[in-house]
């Protein structure tokens, strides 16, 4: 049987083992002109019986590219506040390029919420809001790429390109892609309104877990992961607010906070998550060494981790 395993570099590679269960083998249907089938475990499952699905757990999964680092920034906190924002953490990223495989994602911001905004008044399901949401985080990846083009920025999509990443990043290039989940009209309904549950945020921790990177990081306009949101609490109380550096994805859903700092699904996608172990949340917008920092493996911001 093949099956892959941990190598002594860290990497997932393929080999054979001895004694285990056998190849699956070809089985022909009754009659002179049957047709062939492969014999295997799952050709009678429904694929719905939780007690078989859990005898589908691998024991190490393939990780497509273990070197990638997939950096989200913000749209509203950072993209939407113009070039003094965005331009000094531009220049971070250049130089973290040439130490770091990075992907960059992008999310929507204001105009997101302003589409959402004329939908939701229109009556629009979730799934229409979802493909028109889209949209403005495509802008914020095409803008991206032209100022990052002569330092090696490109704007790829989420096709067959996203296979590709680690040629890329040992190309030079800076991959640049939308962070909004390809659901569109199938997106689930959410549990609460109808904005759409898997924004861009949502989209990073997708890519970063299916792709089996090295990190997940989001880059912010605050420290990290408050008990409410400072930006709509008093001057005088901010200080005041309960912080959390770092905190396991258990915890964070049994605390059933009013308001977060990333996107509510994420934290049930890393409790179930097979290869990301935990994600960072860092203050990108007044400290651009944040990011060089969290590459480097370095404790800043909040972490929040797998159970």
């Amino acid at each position: 049987m093949v099956i892959f395993h941990q190598s002594v570099t860290g990497y997932l590679s393929i080999s054979s083992r001895e004694n285990s269960s056998p190849m699956g083998k070809l089985i022909k249907d009754e009659g002179q002109k049957g047709r062939l089938h492969i014999d295997s475990p799952m050709m009678g499952e429904s694929l719905v019986s939780k007690e078989f699905l859990r005898q589908t757990e691998a024991e190490a999964y393939f990780r497509m590219h273990p070197d990638i680092n997939v950096l989200k920034i913000g749209g509203q906190s950072i993209m939407d506040r113009g070039r003094e924002a965005l331009l000094p953490i531009l220049d971070v990223l250049i130089e973290a390029k040439d130490r770091h495989k990075i992907i960059l994602m992008t999310g929507g911001g204001t105009r997101a919420r302003h589409v959402y905004n004329i939908g939701v008044d229109l009556g629009m399901p979730t799934g229409v809001l979802s493909k028109l949401g889209d949209k403005v985080s495509w802008q914020n990846a095409e803008m991206l790429a032209v100022l990052l083009s002569k330092h090696g920025g490109v704007k790829i999509g989420h096709g067959d390109n996203l296979e590709q990443l680690t040629m890329f990043c040992k190309l030079g290039y800076l991959p640049i892609t939308y962070g909004i989940p390809p659901y569109g009209f199938f997106e689930h309904p959410a549990e609460y309104g109808s904005i759409p549950p898997h924004r861009t945020d949502s989209g990073a921790f997708l890519l970063a877990e299916n792709i089996g990177a090295r990190s997940l990081i989001f880059l912010k306009d605050e420290k990290g992961l408050y008990e409410k949101d400072p930006k709509k609490a008093e001057a005088a109380g901010r200080d005041r607010l309960k912080y959390y550096d770092r905190i396991s994805a258990g915890e964070l859903k049994a605390l059933d906070l009013d308001d977060l700092i990333i996107e509510r699904p994420i934290v049930s996608l890393l409790e179930r998550a097979k290869c990301l172990k935990e994600l960072q949340i860092i203050d990108a917008l007044r400290h651009p060494e944040h990011i060089l920092a969290a590459l480097d493996g370095e404790h800043v911001g909040t972490i929040i981790y797998k159970d």
